[in-house]
């Protein structure tokens, strides 16, 4: 088994750039599967989740390689999430794998829903679902606990990796010892050499190029400029928190989700759920924080949440009676369009999947 999982390595680290390729060219042909067969949403799902979980297992294997090989130093620093999440994880072993299971949760969940709606009655789905929102909450509440922090979204680092910039590899996984030193220093890359190449003769008579203007070398230097956030400690780019509201903004925030799916079990038709997760959700903006422009983190984080807002227009009643008409009239318009008309029949295809599964659009 350590032999085959070394080989699997070894086979990755040399083809790093085709894996990651072929990896985006299978997640887009999951987006077209849906409606061109019987069970195609289930097959499109099976594949999207197969996909999530070894592009984590290929992100831990790639993290790996940058902290043990040397000749790794990457250009552009890693993102504040990523520096923030890492070193999280590197800290605290219970947060590493609460995150993990929390995300792999969450790659499966609709692949289950499907399952589950093909085996047993629509109440036991609905208890299946209750009970993943259980654990889901139960991991959030750990991560919460032990970072005393807002929750980020992954709570995994996500993959700030360019595979074309790690190094050539032709000796054996990392998880093996190596067998002997690098003999000589890698080459330097074609870019930073300084190929003396002379400048083309110019015409006494030729137009001089315009001057450059102050503002545009200072446009392009801002975004290239260290902030407070890029000197800050990874663990201090989030304050923790230091007031009652702010747990109960972020418990109630947490407990969104097992609240719908709850009273979805008992009562699908009206909008009392509904209402409920949208009290439960502007109270909780209303209790949270104020962030200071520089701690940019935690204000992208924030502007993620309020911008999922939108899915609320996908949800329960606002759905049935505002959304699905108006996306089903704009499909059938555009359906005889030559271009358009692909778009509105993937559309066409999508919507009764949002009527049938709760997790394609559950907060």
């Amino acid at each position: 088994m350590t032999a085959s999982l070394a080989y699997y390595e070894s086979f990755l680290l040399k083809n790093v750039s085709t894996i990651s390729t072929l990896e985006s060219s299978l997640r887009t042909l999951t987006w077209l599967l849906p409606g061109r067969f019987k069970d195609a949403e289930l097959a499109s799902e099976a594949l999207s989740a197969s996909l999530n979980m070894i592009s984590m297992y290929h992100d831990t294997l790639l993290a790996r390689i940058v902290q043990s090989d040397p000749r790794y130093r990457p250009l552009i620093p890693f993102s504040l999430h990523t520096r923030f999440t890492k070193a999280w994880a590197s800290k605290n072993s219970r947060y590493k794998w609460a995150a993990r299971l929390l995300e792999t949760i969450r790659f499966t969940e609709l692949f289950i829903e499907m399952g589950m709606r093909r085996k047993v009655s629509t109440k036991n789905r609905y208890r299946g679902i209750i009970v993943l929102e259980i654990i889901k909450a139960i991991l959030r509440l750990m991560l919460l606990r032990i970072t005393r922090r807002p929750l980020l979204s992954p709570p995994i680092p996500e993959r700030d990796i360019d595979p074309t910039t790690l190094p050539s590899s032709t000796e054996t996984s990392p998880t093996l010892a190596p067998s002997s030193p690098p003999s000589s220093l890698p080459a330097t890359p074609e870019h930073l050499k300084n190929n003396r190449v002379p400048l083309p003769q110019h015409s006494p008579l030729a137009v001089p190029p315009p001057p450059r203007s102050d503002v545009s070398i200072q446009e392009y230097l801002l975004p290239k400029a260290l902030t407070t956030s890029a000197v800050k400690p990874p663990l201090s780019l989030v304050r923790s928190f230091s007031s009652p509201p702010e747990w109960l903004s972020e418990v109630l925030y947490i407990l969104r989700p097992l609240v719908y799916a709850t009273m979805l079990f008992s009562d699908r038709k009206s909008n009392r759920p509904l209402i409920t997760i949208l009290a439960m959700e502007f109270v909780s903006r209303s209790l949270r924080r104020n962030v200071p422009p520089s701690a940019s983190l935690e204000r992208s984080e924030y502007a993620r949440r309020d911008r999922d807002m939108l899915w609320y227009l996908f949800r329960g009643t606002i759905w049935q009676s505002y959304t699905r008409p108006k996306t089903a009239h704009l499909a059938e318009s555009f359906s005889t369009t030559p271009i358009l008309g692909l778009f509105a029949t993937l559309i066409q295809d999508w919507i009764p999947l949002i009527d049938e599964y709760h997790y394609y659009t559950a907060p």
